[in-house]
């Protein structure tokens, strides 16, 4: 039986929306939200109604009829403790969506929009593989510091849709019984280890290689002298770290294309910048073959950078001895977004509920 879904994903400067029929796309548009129109806004929560409205006019502009939406699906937010798969908005969901709970981010608001679209027409709606999901084995999540243990945040919407890709087309194995180690490469840099068809251990953007837009890791004694210098309150370490880090600071730009013309060019920071960059995916994504005992199906780079084959080359020439290298270059979430939902309204997954910060089946 066909069905329309209607995806949604919002970014940090973007939302992007598309209407697919089952898993064929009908039409994908991102809407751009200017910086200063952004900065208007405390919370991200504040950015609902502005968001809302522009998820209306895209609809209304591709003449839309929502009485023919089967479901809403859309990008998880920074919810700690969800699983891996998909899960039936609730209100208990928007709530902590909602609240102090969660970390900041835009995809926060997916839910949220997801939620009001849906709840009126009287259909499901869905988010699916969360960046917070949690499939960490228990050995992976201990640290040295008492009562602290690392938590799970990662691509994982683009690295289990281009790992079940690569392990269909290139290995002719189901997802379940692939090894991989999956390096997303975006404004923030994850590294994934695959095995059995969860994310089993996982370098955060936040702890190693530095990106784009994030500082990756450092040293925890220095990091402790800057939040105590007396120079930087919270708000502007979590900035230094996010959003405020990494090539953007380094070289006073986020566009990749800019920086890779200044390497052909023969400019010598931006060219050991960059190349420390790659040297950094390489190194994380060896101690994640460490984790899969190095034994590795395959090693995948995706996500925008890996359209550079500077980079490419680089980090290849690096792992090439733990297992061959695959390049899928660009996102497939949107695609990935359909499918779950696809996948929940066939009967083939079952959706989770979340119910007061525990989840049900």
């Amino acid at each position: 039986m066909s069905m329309n879904i209607l995806v949604i994903n919002p970014g940090s400067t973007t939302t992007k929306i598309a209407v697919y029929e089952g898993s064929n796309n009908v039409f994908t548009e991102t809407i751009d939200h200017p910086v200063e129109l952004i900065g208007q806004f405390n919370d991200i929560t504040d950015q609902f109604s502005m968001r809302r409205k522009s998820v209306q006019e895209v609809l209304d502009k591709h003449r839309v009829d929502e009485l023919k939406l089967a479901a809403v699906v859309s990008r998880g937010g920074l919810l700690f403790g969800l699983e891996a798969g998909g899960y039936r908005i609730n209100k208990e969901l928007v709530e902590a969506f909602n609240s102090d709970i969660v970390s900041p981010h835009a995809s926060n608001l997916g839910a949220i929009i997801a939620y009001d679209i849906a709840q009126p027409l009287g259909i499901p709606s869905f988010i699916y593989d969360s960046e917070a999901s949690d499939e960490l084995e228990e050995i992976a999540k201990i640290t040295g510091m008492k009562d602290h243990k690392i938590k799970p945040l990662a691509h994982v919407l683009n690295q289990k849709a281009v790992a079940r890709k690569v392990a269909t087309e290139n290995f002719n194995k189901d997802y379940k019984e692939f090894r991989t180690v999956v390096a997303h490469m975006g404004g923030g840099i994850t590294v994934g280890a695959h095995r059995d068809g969860k994310i089993v251990d996982s370098v955060r953007d936040d702890e190693g290689p530095f990106s784009p837009e994030r500082s990756g890791g450092i040293p925890l004694l220095d990091l402790i002298d800057i939040c105590y210098s007396g120079n930087h309150t919270k708000q502007e370490m979590i900035k230094m770290v996010r959003g405020d880090a990494g090539i953007k600071v380094l070289l006073g730009t986020t566009d990749m294309r800019l920086v890779e013309k200044q390497v052909k060019d023969g400019e010598a920071k931006s060219k050991i910048v960059y190349s420390a960059m790659a040297y950094k995916v390489g190194k994380a994504i060896g101690s994640m073959a460490t984790a899969l005992n190095c034994k590795v199906d395959c090693i995948i780079l995706t996500g925008g950078i890996a359209y550079s084959s500077y980079i490419d080359e680089i980090i290849t020439e690096m792992v090439k001895e733990i297992a061959p290298v695959v390049i899928v270059p660009g996102e497939f979430e949107m695609q990935a977004l359909a499918s779950g939902a696809v996948r929940i309204l066939d009967g083939k997954e079952k959706a989770k509920t979340y119910k007061q910060g525990e989840c049900v089946e």
